[in-house]
């Protein structure tokens, strides 16, 4: 079969649209005789002129029912036709459309007189016509369409319609012959040459015929000629009053001629037809309907009818059966009928009374002996393939059922609890009081496991207090790199906990309350808390309808505010340190006005920096001078004094973020960008998790020079990002000043020393040269795994000492806006910044693999904190996030890190991959139509 690209009519969640276009046809005046007869036609629009005014009204319909109320064409003058041109939108998505959808499309005409008696509804329909939206083949129409109208009907939308937008043709009865109509030669002719235009109207309109806009205008005008030169042809009569009268035409098969409304006369000698225009796509929009998702199966096997191997009987037994009792299903005898095998979602759904029992019975009180019961080695390694599992992966009942058995033998593996815990029934009271019992007795978890108790899972309040109880043994320093994700974690805390706390005069062990005490005594971690609330409080980023997980989720991360701020005010520096916050809340509610003002302020880019500077040295901002230094929300290890506003500047971008450069309390100059109509959350989420990596690589004495700048989203359209002085990797390239090469960049700002004591590789100081193949090497393995995506030459940045970072991390999880991009950004010149990608062993290139291998194995070893963290965050809103349900984000992570090989075969893999990177032409070409983009916006 020749390949079919098309899309799904359930992706297309866009309202319907129709272009009323124009309508055209020609019919033969009243004669006088009927005009006497019924007095108010001489006052009915279309009677009185040519192009009288009408109004048209499109509404869907479904099984013969409307889906939605109608749209209608706005009021309009016609002077030499009636032509709209008017796009009109329902309030319906393509992908809540049935398949049987139709539009019935009404014209309408005026009339001072209703003929049906009132005062009331002078709109009479002048005709109507009814149009599928999807053809015989489920496809969804697209471009202009020509509509047959039904004059004196309204469109009836019906499954069975009266008004068919096409005209039904015409059977005769068997063993009889149809009667030849005779047609002019000439008009023959004129009818061929008009289909064959039409088909190449259409092949031009789709883009497959060239575009020329002084020949296309003369085709187009013939085409409307013969187009009404046809509609007059069709006028003749098809019908004798005579036959009409003796009824012939049904007789011959022929339908009958078109009924009018009630009172109006037969106007059998006119026709118009309605050109419409629906829109169009890239691809075919095939018909797709929602799919849910299969019910749980039951493990419960049914037996065969006959099981293999029995004894066959010779004669077989006689067996009498009643009706429809154990027959066969394809038996077809009427006295024995089918069986119908219907299946029962309960048996899926709900426990089955007999596993829940054997449940009981082998978990319950009886196994006393369990404590002291140990593995043989065929248990041991099965146990040590079950303690191997990732966080997504499932157990299945065997798996649990064994990892129960030997509780008590695994207290011992730090690695079992969390897979204890996903084998425990926690419905079941005695079990669940069973599994609490041994958590003291376990051995100490690590920071990962702890998360993953933390998560959606977990509902076991005292499961999740253990959990709590190991983070209380991480310093702050520990503690602030999961502090974005402990903030999303507690949207899975149970309320029972808290409320308990209340009642009963106790300590409350919950997530919330430590994170409260030990941010009210650190400035750090009190300053991230602060705004990481903040910005799940924040509603302009939401639709105001929002669902009732999030309302209750907002009412949670207020209470943890309040609850936050009250436990400053119990300390020492409480005051202070409120006042601090308040500070800091009013100086970006500052820079938000000013970057909204400058944003949408006219000029060009020189103008809009020279409001900046005059907004920020306006008095009534107080951004100048700080009498008190303020700690940044960004860094507030970092104070700083005010603003230098002859420094500031505005970026090239559609948003126009701001550059801020503001003065230390030491001395030192601080640039920032901030931003505002950009959601910075996925950004920030990124950067930590980077921080993390190189915190865990720092571990293992692997320094690989990242550059894990600060981002700080202060809400969910603004936020502040750390500046760092570098340049982009295509204004390198581009650069005579760097011979146009990465290596020249390097020796330009790191030459090489005469001094012996200054040893110096390929012309670069030896330590830059280290710096850049180190942060290289660590970005790529990183953005690799990450699934960092949009990754061109202009957000691939190089400071002068050597340091490569990336930026903008807008698409992650494998997401990439482009076809064909690479799993890892290495290019050429990538590589031959380091001198080439030679195979010797004292080569940089190979000094390269060796970081990226190194680097791969150990966060490899260090896979389950990493998942586990995006696990916290999938209930984050995050826009990367958003388009993966569950845990299939963690997965594509997951993937990359190849759990399910060994560590030698995952190596192997990325060696392969860089050596494939290295040399596709993918990445170029991405880079290239980028380049011409940016040159072109330019």
């Amino acid at each position: 079969m020749e390949p079919f690209t098309f899309a799904s009519s359930s992706e297309l969640r866009i309202p319907v649209a129709v272009k009323v276009k124009r309508l055209e046809g020609h019919e033969k005046p009243l004669p006088y005789s009927t005009l006497l007869k019924r007095p108010d036609l001489r006052h009915r629009g279309s009677n009185l002129s040519p192009n009288s005014e009408l109004y048209i009204t499109v509404q869907p319909f479904s099984d013969s029912k409307p889906l939605t109320v109608h749209s209608q064409t706005p009021y309009k003058h016609f002077k030499n036709g009636r032509v709209w041109n008017q796009w009109l939108t329902l309030p319906v998505n393509y992908s809540t459309l049935p398949a049987n959808t139709q539009l019935a499309i009404t014209i309408w005409d005026l009339s001072p007189i209703n003929p049906r008696g009132g005062d009331k509804n002078h709109h009479i329909p002048f005709g109507g016509t009814t149009v599928p939206l999807f053809d015989e083949e489920a496809m969804l129409r697209m471009g202009r369409q020509k509509c047959k109208v039904w004059r004196h009907k309204a469109a009836d939308g019906f499954s069975d319609t009266t008004t068919p937008w096409q005209e039904p043709r015409k059977r005769g009865r068997r063993g009889q012959q149809e009667e030849t109509v005779t047609v002019d030669e000439k008009q023959s002719r004129r009818d061929a040459e008009l289909e064959r235009l039409v088909g190449l109207m259409k092949k031009h309109e789709m883009g497959e015929i060239p575009e020329s806009k002084w020949l296309d205008q003369m085709v187009f005008r013939q085409i409307e000629k013969l187009e009404r030169q046809q509609v007059k042809d069709s006028t003749r009569p098809k019908y004798s009053a005579k036959s009409v009268e003796n009824g012939d035409t049904e007789q011959n098969g022929d339908p009958p001629p078109p009924q009018c409304a009630e009172g109006d006369p037969d106007h059998i000698d006119g026709s118009f037809s309605l050109y419409i225009e629906f829109p169009r796509f890239d691809h075919p929009i095939i018909f797709t309907d929602h799919e849910y998702p299969p019910p749980p199966i039951s493990s419960i096997q049914i037996p065969a009818s006959q099981p293999t191997g029995a004894v066959n009987f010779k004669p077989p037994p006689e067996v009498h059966l009643g009706p429809g009792i154990h027959s066969d299903a394809n038996d077809t005898s009427t006295d024995g009928g089918g069986l119908i095998r219907i299946y029962d979602p309960e048996v899926g759904y709900a426990d089955n009374p007999a596993e829940a029992k054997h449940r009981r019975l082998i978990r319950g009180q009886r196994n006393a002996l369990d404590r002291d019961l140990k593995p043989n080695p065929k248990m041991r390694d099965f146990l040590n393939k079950v303690m191997s599992y990732g966080p997504t992966v499932e157990l299945s009942d065997k798996e649990k059922d064994e990892v129960w058995r030997f509780r008590h033998h695994l207290t011992r593996d730090k690695r079992a609890l969390t897979k204890l815990v996903k084998s425990v029934n926690w419905n079941e009271a005695t079990e669940a009081r069973q599994a609490i019992a041994l958590l003291p007795k376990w051995a100490e978890i690590d920071i990962d496991d702890a998360l993953e108790l933390l998560g959606p899972g977990v509902r076991n309040p005292a499961v999740r207090a253990y959990a709590v109880d190991r983070l209380r043994k991480a310093d702050d320093e520990e503690l602030l790199l999961y502090l974005l994700q402990l903030v999303q974690a507690l949207k899975f805390e149970p309320r029972e906990l808290a409320k308990e706390a209340e009642d009963a005069d106790m300590e409350d062990s919950s997530l919330a309350s430590f994170l409260i005490a030990r941010s009210a005594a650190n400035l750090k971690l009190g300053n991230f808390l602060h705004w990481y609330l903040m910005v799940e409080l924040d509603s302009d980023g939401t639709p105001p309808a929002q669902p009732l997980a999030k309302k209750s989720a907002k009412k949670l991360f207020a209470r943890v505010s309040y609850d936050f701020m009250k436990e400053l005010e119990a300390t020492p520096e409480g005051q202070a340190r409120r006042k601090v916050l308040l500070r800091q809340g009013e100086f970006i509610t500052v820079l938000s006005k000013i970057s909204k003002d400058v944003r949408n302020s006219r000029g060009d880019r020189p103008k809009k920096i020279e409001l900046l500077r005059k907004l920020l040295a306006d008095p009534k901002n107080d951004m100048l001078h700080f009498e008190t230094p303020l700690p940044l929300p960004l860094d507030p290890t970092v104070k700083v004094t005010g603003v230098l506003a002859e420094e500031c500047s505005v970026f090239k971008s559609s948003l126009f973020p701001l550059h801020l450069t503001f003065m230390t309390a030491t001395g030192e100059k601080y640039p920032l960008m901030f931003k505002m109509g950009d959601d910075l959350r996925q950004d920030q989420l990124v950067i930590q998790i980077i921080m993390l990596m190189d915190r865990l690589l720092l571990n293992e004495n692997l320094d690989l020079k990242l550059t894990p700048y600060r981002i700080l989203a202060t809400s969910t359209h603004a936020g502040a990002i750390q500046f760092i002085p570098s340049t982009a990797l295509s204004s390198i390239l581009t650069s005579a000043k760097y011979k146009n090469s990465i290596l020249g960049y390097l020796r330009f700002h790191n030459p090489a020393s005469s001094s012996p004591s200054a040893p110096a590789v390929l012309g670069v100081r030896k330590e830059a040269m280290d710096t850049y193949i180190k942060s290289l090497a660590g970005y790529c393995v990183i953005t690799y795994l990450l699934g960092v995506g949009d990754r061109h030459l202009d957000n691939l940045l190089l400071a002068p000492d050597g340091h490569f970072f990336h930026i903008d991390f807008g698409y992650i999880l494998g997401r990439d806006p482009k076809p064909m991009a690479p799993l890892m950004k290495l290019t050429g010149e990538m590589v031959e910044g380091m001198g080439g990608a030679s195979s010797l062993p004292e080569s940089q290139f190979e000094l390269f693999k060796q970081y990226c291998f190194t680097t791969y194995a150990t966060l490899r070893r260090s896979s389950s904190l990493i998942l586990n963290l995006f696990a916290l965050m999938r209930d984050a809103d995050i826009s990367g996030l958003r388009f993966f349900e569950g845990e299939e984000g963690v997965r594509k992570v997951e993937e990359r890190f190849r759990l399910e090989g060994t560590e030698e075969e995952a190596l192997g893999f990325l060696g392969g991959l860089i050596e494939r990177e290295m040399g596709s032409w993918g990445g170029v070409v991405i880079d290239k139509l980028h380049g011409f983009a940016m040159g072109w916006r330019a």
